[in-house]
């Protein structure tokens, strides 16, 4: 069993693990992990950034952008969730599990967030604990990999056009839920500058929606200039 499923209260685990679907089947199954993705999240994004500020000092503020979001992109968090054995513990709805569940990028992702943030709490707020676990993921990702995926993130790319040609400050995403079921939702983002609209988007997720809108944007400030 991977380190980052070992548990002082299996409790946190079983939470990390359970996505809504389960719950809306089986009411008294606890809460879901949505809170605890958000959170897992949030490590996520410092843990790599931390990781890549040291490991590349010779590199700049957007290339060490772009490898951040090659390494915590839904792609690479779903096969860090196979790779710990998470895939076959998440706690899923029928539906969900029928609509492939197990295989499903979006889902391993948002479980394998859940479960960071269930090791830190389970580990009081230890974010070294956390550190010693998620480097050694990092560290098994290929160069190559970092470098291809890098390259072509829309949200990285829309991001520097915007700190290049109009201000400094990152742009903005509003991302709300538009539609969908249960286990299948669907996502609508705006990305802003100031407070002006440059994109919209959609995906079955928010991180979806996001790169969409930026695809929107970008295609709109091509056109543009």
């Amino acid at each position: 069993m991977h380190q980052l499923l070992h548990f002082k209260n299996e409790q946190y685990l079983r939470q990390a693990c359970t996505h809504r679907s389960y719950v809306h089947e089986n009411p008294s199954a606890g809460e879901h992990n949505e809170r605890l993705e958000f959170l897992g999240d949030a490590l996520l994004n410092y843990l790599s950034g931390h990781y890549l500020f040291h490991r590349y000092p010779e590199k700049s503020e957007d290339e060490l952008t772009r490898r951040r979001s090659a390494l915590v992109d839904e792609k690479q968090l779903a096969k860090f969730a196979i790779e710990v054995g998470l895939d076959f513990r998440m706690r899923l709805g029928k539906g969900a599990i029928r609509e492939g569940g197990f295989q499903n990028e979006n889902l391993l992702s948002s479980t394998f967030e859940a479960v960071v943030a269930a090791y830190y709490l389970d580990h009081n707020s230890d974010i070294e604990a956390v550190r010693k676990i998620i480097e050694p993921l990092f560290d098994s990702v290929p160069e190559s990999v970092v470098v291809s995926r890098s390259t072509v993130d829309s949200k990285n790319r829309f991001q520097e056009w915007v700190q290049r040609n109009i201000t400094p400050n990152p742009p903005k995403y509003v991302t709300v839920q538009t539609g969908g079921s249960l286990h299948a939702p669907e996502f609508l983002a705006t990305v802003y500058v100031g407070e002006k609209s440059y994109g919209t988007g959609k995906g079955k997720n928010k991180k979806e929606a996001e790169k969409a809108a930026a695809e929107d944007a970008l295609k709109r400030v091509n056109c543009d200039e």
